[in-house]
């Protein structure tokens, strides 16, 4: 496991893809994320998640009081998530923020709809970092923790993430799942009182596919 930093009060390490962070409802034996962790360090408390497909940044708790606070910077936004993303396309926009309200949890997919009747308030901030012939490099910062909202807001836009075919990105031998990666995360340490940032190197498929778009 890549930890990026550790003390006695949280940990934070470089989540990889294919992992899911709890256990997975359809493979209740496969390993996941938690329960790996804790074998090595003990009890561990879930700050936020991560999808099973996105890798990067996590960071978890290892004490109650270190839960609390985290927590309470999370439902107060006080914790910056940055994510990275590949999308398909090619923007007229630099800058672009979506607010389409997002419902959850829909059919037999489990998807994640824009529903502007009865969808949830829901904020992402769009940042062209680098554009390709067919794609752009995005950073997407959460301004509300929606399940897949990047990678449904990016499609509401026209711009689906690459390999994300459940949100009608189309097959690709690019990379095997969305190309989506929580790049870095700002947080104020829960004891120190310090304000910390960090950065999860992309992992070596989306590396690999940024450097094939950029070749073709």
């Amino acid at each position: 496991m890549d930890i990026l930093y550790l003390d006695k009060h949280i940990i934070l390490l470089n989540k990889p893809a294919g992992l899911s962070v709890l256990p997975d409802g359809w493979e209740e034996d496969s390993n996941y994320l938690v329960r790996i962790l804790e074998e090595e360090h003990g009890k561990i408390f879930i700050v936020h998640r991560l999808d099973k497909t996105t890798s990067g940044v996590m960071i978890f708790a290892r004490t109650a009081e270190a839960h609390r606070a985290l927590n309470m910077q999370f439902d107060r936004h006080e914790a910056r998530k940055i994510y990275h993303a590949i999308a398909i396309g090619n923007p007229k926009w630099d800058e672009r923020i979506a607010k389409h309200p997002l419902r959850v949890n829909v059919g037999h997919k489990h998807r994640t709809m824009v529903d502007d009747n009865n969808g949830k308030p829901s904020e992402t901030r769009f940042k062209i970092l680098k554009r390709y012939p067919a794609y752009v490099l995005l950073e997407a910062e959460l301004m509300t923790g929606r399940t897949h909202q990047i990678r449904v807001h990016a499609y509401a836009l026209g711009y689906p993430l690459l390999g994300d075919v459940l949100y009608s990105s189309p097959e690709t031998n690019l990379i095997s799942h969305p190309a989506l990666h929580a790049y870095s995360l700002s947080f104020t340490h829960p004891t120190t009182g310090k304000r910390l940032t960090f950065t999860a190197p992309y992992p070596p498929d989306f590396e690999a596919a940024l450097n094939r778009i950029g070749a073709d």
